[in-house]
């Protein structure tokens, strides 16, 4: 499957005429349907959201909603301020137990102490703060954002991952949505025509309410085999989120029997991660046209499996990696950070830590000397497909796959979204080879066994001849030879190497400075090979502030830090006069 390859960077300058417009669509609230008070209160759980608000004792609560549902933010906002304030009128009122005569115990005391700070925390009003943008994707919970106004808790509204937040409590709620059953009902007898055929049921977030019915009246029809799955916090399950049938819990093979029957389009995600564990799966469409038969589509991943195994093979040459931080409220992501460097490092590469908030191409088209970017996020935002980036975007799990040797890298049709199952599979393959080397050695030599299967050689092995012994590498898109896929594994000298002599009688030591070298060498830093070096030094036309001037003085013999003076851009930020010029930005 071919990629395609840009032979430059995309354009990113803007026009002086779209400076100041704002890139993020609008959303149409016309088109909206306007919710009535008891729509608001069924569809967003405001009942439900106040008892837990009350029974959590949080004080400032902050709701995040996703884009197309911030037309009802201030309604919402409303409900909950009158629901929790009726809630501590209620309490207000309620009669109080008069003071007993007679002596009180110290015991007595402490508790009568302990009940008066409750009343006090009690009687402290709670604040609600309405997230009004992401810093991520809308279907994780925005920790940072929350953090701003030091929120105790988050309501997360809408459709989510379910990944699990990393400090704060979250009351998710997913916005039910209305679907009529009947069409529903027949579109699945035409599609399973055998009522004893193993069936999972499954949908979207907001349609999963809709499941328990739609079971039991498939059930009265007749339909034995259908197993009505119930939303789980658990997206290393092997139905992401799900509870899977009782004999795929015991045996995971089991899974491949069953068919699949999922409400509303998943994410591609989930998608390509059910692919290869269910027989096939079948996709009911919540929008269509009311004068068509709704009809379930059998979903088809291999053209996608194809061009991800396609990336994965395009990147096995690279030299440069991007990781990609696109989250700071998944739990662990420190984890998976530290996985994919000490990964990247073992494989000879080189690579840089960016953290952005939500990606677009522009953001790391700056970055042109990176060669593919590793996307840290939620199970669902970790997969890029836009074909507008420069360089391919891949996940935790694809980059294990990528920097395998070509002998090693097998394509099962297995993907993986979550990066949970990645250190999992990194925990058990530690503790096999732990075990595997206590078993065979004497007493006092496990841990120096360990530390050499660790670091995969002994220090005191250096073998300069590593890098001319190793097999020649081939870019499979290109069929060309690679020479620099790996600049950083035999550049790296052993700790106790002695220093160089130089002539003069000098002693080379090593640097952190740039070492800038004949032409055709390339650039190192502190005696180790640097690819990103190498590339600010022959690529890069802009190389910081002054380097034009420095360009200048070197062909015109002018002193570039006695540039001319020029007066910039003066007015009010919707409209800037240049100079002299009267022209307004």
């Amino acid at each position: 499957m071919a990629v395609p390859v840009f032979e430059t960077a995309p354009v990113l300058s803007t026009p002086d005429t779209h400076i100041f417009e704002d890139p993020t669509p609008t959303v149409d609230t016309s088109s909206l349907p306007r919710l009535s008070d008891e729509q608001v209160a069924l569809t967003y759980d405001i009942e439900r959201t106040v008892r837990e608000i009350r029974e959590g004792r949080w004080k400032r609560i902050a709701l995040q909603f996703p884009d197309h549902m911030l037309t009802d933010a201030p309604r919402v906002y409303e409900h909950l301020a009158r629901g929790l304030g009726k809630v501590k009128k209620t309490q207000d009122g309620a009669p109080k137990n008069g003071q007993q005569n007679g002596t009180t115990t110290d015991a007595e005391l402490s508790a009568r102490l302990e009940k008066t700070l409750i009343a006090q925390d009690e009687d402290r009003e709670e604040r609600l703060f309405i997230l009004g943008d992401t810093s991520y994707g809308a279907c994780c919970v925005d920790e940072v954002a929350a953090e701003h106004v030091d929120a105790d808790v988050v309501v997360h509204y809408g459709r989510s991952c379910l990944s699990p937040p990393a400090r704060l409590p979250v009351i998710y709620v997913f916005t039910a949505r209305l679907l009529n059953l009947d069409p529903l009902l027949s579109t699945f007898k035409e599609t399973y025509p055998d009522k004893e055929a193993k069936i999972i049921l499954m949908a979207d977030i907001p349609y999963s309410h809709h499941i328990p019915t739609l079971y039991s009246r498939l059930h009265d029809q007749g339909y034995t085999g259908v197993y009505a799955t119930e939303i789980v916090h658990n997206p290393s399950s092997l139905l992401p989120n799900r509870t899977v049938p009782s004999d795929a819990e015991k045996e995971k093979e089991a899974l491949q029997e069953y068919a699949l029957f999922h409400i509303s389009d998943p994410p591609t995600a989930l998608l390509l991660t059910l692919s290869s564990r269910v027989s096939s799966i079948h996709i009911y469409p919540t929008s269509f046209n009311t004068t068509t038969t709704p009809f379930a589509s059998l979903a088809s991943t291999s053209l996608a499996l194809r061009r991800r195994y396609a990336i994965l093979t395009s990147l096995s040459t690279t030299p440069i990696f991007g990781i990609l931080i696109n989250t700071l409220s998944v739990k662990n992501y420190m984890h998976i950070l530290s996985h994919v460097q000490r990964q990247i490092t073992a494989a000879g590469k080189k690579y840089y830590t960016f953290v952005v908030g939500k990606v677009n191409a522009a953001k790391v088209a700056n970055f042109s000397e990176v060669g593919g970017w590793v996307v840290i996020g939620c199970w669902e935002s970790s997969l890029i497909e836009s074909r507008e980036f420069w360089r391919p975007m891949i996940t935790p799990w694809e980059l294990g796959v990528a920097l395998k040797a070509d002998d090693e890298r097998v394509w099962t049709g297995a993907w993986e979204a979550d990066f949970e199952t990645v250190l999992n599979d990194e925990k058990e393959r530690k503790e096999r080879n732990t075990n595997h080397i206590s078993t065979g050695l004497p007493n006092g030599e496990t841990r120096e066994a360990e530390q050499m299967c660790d670091d995969g050689k002994d220090d005191g092995d250096y073998d300069d001849s590593e890098e001319e012994s190793a097999p020649p590498e081939f870019d499979l898109r290109t069929g060309r030879y690679v020479s620099h896929s790996r600049p950083m594994r035999s550049t790296i000298a052993p700790k106790d190497t002695p220093s160089r002599a130089v002539p003069n009688g000098q002693i080379a030591s090593s640097s952190s400075a740039l070492t800038k070298r004949a032409n055709g060498d390339i650039a190192s830093v502190g005696g180790v090979a640097s690819p990103g070096a190498e590339y600010l030094r022959s690529n890069r036309t802009w190389q910081g502030l002054g380097s034009d001037y420095r360009s200048e003085e070197g062909e015109n013999g002018v002193d570039g830090r006695a540039a001319k003076m020029e007066e910039g851009r003066s007015g009010i930020a919707r409209g800037y006069v240049v100079g002299d010029e009267g022209r307004t930005h």
